[in-house]
């Protein structure tokens, strides 16, 4: 294990680890399988409080459903974390650590220099206070849909829905095609 520059991880990243080497594939895989399986659950999740309710009732699916499905998805899998986690939080106990927001950061680099959102994702095995852990995140593209509660135009009982319950709320002004967030995941190893 070679010791890298602090803060210089991939350029990006800020000080977190004292040393960071590549992921093996086989996590990468199964991290991709576990935000796959994440995006599905909640997706159908929201499609369903939309139908049912309109954009408003899927605002409660996010506060109390999307948790529940994060803690499931580590659980059934043996991982330390799944969760989400923006640059412009609705929730800020979804506040992303120094290592998220680095790669947050990035994710937002390259998309600015022509990656699609949807493609974005990076993992690496760190060390932080003698443990070693492996690190994955991939970005959440803005669909269409999304913007009903993160666009630039919502509508009154929408946005009075989010107000209520979050009342520090930052994830609106969206487009589509933007990098909503991301889903991160941690195991120690």
């Amino acid at each position: 294990m070679k010791p890298i520059a602090i803060g210089l991880i991939a350029g990006l990243l800020p000080c977190v680890a004292v040393y960071a080497e590549p992921a093996p594939q086989a996590l990468v895989d199964e991290a991709e399988t576990i935000s796959q399986g994440f995006m599905e659950s909640l997706k159908g999740e929201l499609e369903r409080a939309i139908k049912a309710g309109g954009p408003a009732a899927a605002i409660e699916i996010c506060h109390t459903v999307a948790p529940a499905i994060a803690a499931e998805q580590a659980k059934e899998h043996g991982w330390d974390k799944a969760a989400r986690t923006s640059l412009q939080l609705r929730d800020p106990a979804n506040a992303p650590d120094a290592w998220e927001k680095g790669v947050l950061e990035q994710f937002e680099a390259r998309k600015a220099a022509g990656e699609p959102a949807g493609g974005l994702s990076y993992s690496e095995v760190v060390e932080t206070e003698g443990a070693k852990e492996f690190r994955f995140m991939k970005a959440i593209p803005t669909g269409k849909v999304c913007l009903a509660c993160h666009g630039t135009e919502i509508a009154d009982p929408v946005a009075a829905k989010l107000d209520e319950l979050y009342p520090e709320d930052q994830a609106r002004g969206y487009q589509e095609g933007d990098i909503r967030g991301a889903f991160t995941l941690v195991k120690t190893l």
